[in-house]
């Protein structure tokens, strides 16, 4: 039976796919080589934000990067982030059936807060395990065995709902169940390669596998 339920954050439950793409065009513009496009941005989202742009930028020295990059992202947050849709349907739902309920991500924590709380997500969280909280971010465990923790939880109870290869990885090396969600931007194909235990089309299909009765007129 399952106990826990741990959620990625971006690209996952709040749809922050568009916000991330912008502030990383306006933060790069002018400091690569070639210019940085979308399709180079979408494939690596989900790492740590200052391994992303030693990445983009093959240098080390990326803090006023990642500064210009956060001012941006904190000035257009609310305009462009949404909820996925039914999200806070489902989560309303484990929550009602006792299902405890964790974030585990690799951004900082206050646009995480500030996410949640827009979509209205942030009353059925339990805990909140950033990439400031861990030494290593996934696709390393330690974010969601550090969630369980604090939780009470059991790795062969939870489940973690991802939409890249980090949290997949991450789930398996904590030994947890792993979802993929494929309305993800990397798309179904990219998630198949990572073999994770189920891959969802809606969030209410995560209600079953959690082995709570979805409703039928919920959708």
């Amino acid at each position: 039976m399952i106990q826990t339920v741990l959620f990625d954050l971006d690209g996952t439950i709040v749809d922050t796919n568009e916000l991330i793409v912008q502030s990383f065009l306006h933060s790069l513009e002018g400091e690569t080589p070639e210019p940085v496009s979308r399709e180079l941005i979408i494939p690596n989202m989900g790492r740590p934000l200052v391994e992303q742009m030693e990445f983009f930028t093959g240098r080390k020295e990326v803090e006023e990067l990642i500064k210009k990059y956060r001012t941006f992202n904190l000035s257009k947050h609310d305009e462009l982030v949404r909820e996925f849709p039914n999200v806070r349907a489902v989560m309303k739902k484990l929550y009602e059936n006792g299902i405890k309920i964790g974030i585990v991500t690799s951004k900082i924590r206050q646009t995480t807060l500030m996410g949640l709380k827009l979509c209205g997500l942030d009353e059925f969280v339990s805990t909140i395990v950033t990439v400031e909280d861990v030494k290593e971010a996934k696709p390393h465990p330690e974010g969601i065995l550090a969630a369980l923790k604090v939780l009470g939880g059991t790795p062969d109870q939870a489940v973690m709902v991802g939409d890249s290869h980090y949290d997949i990885e991450a789930a398996k090396n904590a030994g947890v169940i792993s979802v993929g969600v494929t309305w993800s931007w990397k798309g179904r194909s990219y998630l198949e390669e990572y073999s994770p235990d189920h891959l969802i089309d809606d969030m209410f299909d995560l209600l079953p596998i959690v082995g709570i009765a979805s409703d039928v007129d919920a959708h």
